[in-house]
């Protein structure tokens, strides 16, 4: 298998006045291709800000992380929204729908900015499979917290990411909705061969990946 993600010696602080806060310290970690891993740990503990760093959505203190053959530790801003845009697809735990935008459009606008073709005729396939056909023209609030988490999945997912960073995706779901979305979400990186990257307080849902990674205090242990 090839490599997909190498973290070596990945340090996040922050500055609160004169004081360091260390986040993340000395992480060093590699995934392969088609890998499905979960991260566990206390709140606090780093989970989250490790999934953004992997995302290029914060930038490390220290250390590298390479994407392929890219290190992203080292690119600009608009390169490493460039990857991220190609390459990984990003579900939170808030859904984050546009409210005035029915669900069709909530996912046909990601591939219409990035011009696919037939971007509507696309989106409604990706909602149909997800078991949303009757929801074409639902807005956010016409959905249950389920189905909108189907949506989000479905927009985050819409551009074929190699990698799919889910931070709590079940968080905010009663436990039926929790194992329709991890159904979900593992049945499709199967079927893709997509490698997924999973934050969940779930141990159910943590022990469906083939690895599991523990944070405590900003380590892997």
């Amino acid at each position: 298998m090839s490599t997909l993600l190498s973290l070596k010696k990945v340090n996040l602080n922050y500055q609160a006045g004169k004081a360091t806060i260390k986040v993340l310290q000395d992480i060093t970690l590699k995934t392969n291709n088609k890998e499905t891993i979960s991260i566990v740990g206390e709140s606090g503990s780093g989970k989250t800000s490790l999934i953004m760093l992997i995302g290029g959505l914060e930038k490390a203190t220290s250390g590298t992380i390479f994407f392929r053959d890219y290190e992203i530790t080292r690119l600009s801003e608009d390169e490493v929204s460039n990857i991220r845009r190609k390459h990984i697809g990003i579900i939170f735990q808030s859904f984050y729908l546009i409210p005035n935008y029915t669900a069709v459009e909530n996912v046909t606008l990601t591939l219409e900015l990035n011009k696919f073709n037939n971007p509507q005729k696309q989106a409604k396939e990706l909602l149909d499979r997800f078991g949303l056909k009757h929801r074409f023209n639902n807005l956010p609030s016409q959905l249950s917290g389920g189905e909108q988490q189907r949506v989000a999945i479905a927009r985050s997912i819409a551009l074929r990411p190699e990698l799919i960073l889910a931070d709590e995706p079940t968080g905010n779901l009663d436990s039926e909705n929790s194992k329709m979305i991890a159904d979900i979400l593992f049945n499709y990186v199967k079927d893709e061969g997509t490698s997924l990257i999973i934050v969940t307080h779930d141990v159910k849902l943590a022990n469906r990946a083939k690895r599991k990674i523990k944070i405590k205090d900003g380590k892997i242990v």
